[in-house]
């Protein structure tokens, strides 16, 4: 007896682009354009209500995108060597339109890029750290979406009501008899957008001090992947019976709550009476984004009634102090 149908299932896609005149798109490059602009536009506008120049993100993303996108490309060649197509020519390794890019090798080139980039423009990493944490999440779940045009990215076989039909040529070695798969590209793309919106309650509502958001967001979608590589089933190096993402995974895991812990426990220096009204940027980096504003009514009447201003990622910020 075959292995049984399913009544229902997400239907695989006939088509994986459309021409533009002579240029063919690919949805998967598209589905990458949309989500880094709409990270853009996410961290600016979150960036701004921190107090901070929004035009500092236009700068980083110049940078940290292409960082990524090379990033993620050597993580994917180096882990996956089997998976690079087109197969025998020189330049497989750089065709990342046929897909292949992974996600910890472009997050750590892209990070790495752009807390160089705002330290230069004398910015606050860790509240733009924090502000582009739910942005990322989302650029990652709309760049799921061109893993569905892929056929790419599903777990194993099943009949479940949500399964995912898989043509015939991209079915992995020894699962040409199933017709439906587990779309881990589908439980990923709700995860992420589910955490970025946890991400952003918990900025609002709670006193997390920066960048506690974004080792949550390391620490969240870690743990996420360590689910998800138990159902994967295409190619994988394997270390001690286990895919090698696992791995990366739980250490990341691991050291992402080590991480949110530490900044919450952390303790701002000491300050002396005299050095009260030092640089602005150390407060921030001890605070929760809601308290990045100026002193309340009473300090700005003697102040001379001029509020005072504060530096926040290469900006300046003169809000009222919201009251917990």
């Amino acid at each position: 007896m075959g292995p049984r149908i399913p009544l229902s299932f997400i239907p695989s896609p006939s088509i994986n682009g459309f021409h533009v005149g002579p240029l063919f798109v690919h949805f998967y490059g598209l589905m990458y354009v949309i989500g880094i602009t709409l990270a853009v536009l996410i961290t600016q506008r979150r960036l701004r209500a921190y107090g901070g120049d929004s035009g500092l993100v236009g700068d980083v993303a110049l940078w940290a995108v292409p960082a990524g996108i090379i990033g993620g490309r050597i993580y994917f060649d180096i882990t996956t060597p089997a998976q690079i197509t087109p197969a025998h020519t020189w330049w497989g390794v750089f065709a990342v339109w046929n897909g292949g890019l992974g996600i910890w090798g472009g997050v750590a080139a892209g990070a790495a890029v752009g807390v160089w980039r705002v330290a230069r423009r004398g910015g606050s990493v860790p509240l733009f750290a924090d502000a582009v944490a739910p942005a990322l999440l989302v650029a990652q779940a709309i760049g799921r979406v061109g893993n569905y045009f892929n056929q790419e990215l599903f777990g194993k076989p099943t009949s479940l009501p949500w399964a995912l039909e898989i043509s015939p040529a991209f079915r992995p070695a020894g699962f040409g008899a199933y017709r439906t798969f587990q779309p881990t590209f589908l439980y990923e793309l709700i995860f992420d957008l589910a955490l970025a919106a946890l991400l952003v309650w918990l900025g609002h509502h709670t006193r997390i001090r920066p960048p506690g958001l974004m080792a949550l967001y390391v620490t969240g979608y870690s743990a996420f992947r360590i689910f998800e590589e138990s159902l994967r089933i295409d190619y994988s190096e394997h270390f001690l019976g286990l895919r090698l993402n696992t791995f990366v995974a739980t250490a990341l895991t691991v050291v992402g709550a080590l991480w949110f812990l530490y900044t919450q426990r952390r303790r701002p220096p000491a300050t002396a009476p005299a050095a009260a009204a030092t640089s602005a940027a150390d407060d921030i980096s001890s605070s929760t984004p809601d308290e990045v504003a100026s002193t309340d009514a009473d300090e700005s009447a003697d102040a001379e009634g001029e509020p005072p201003e504060e530096s926040v990622s290469g900006g300046t910020a003169a809000t009222e102090r919201k009251s917990r």
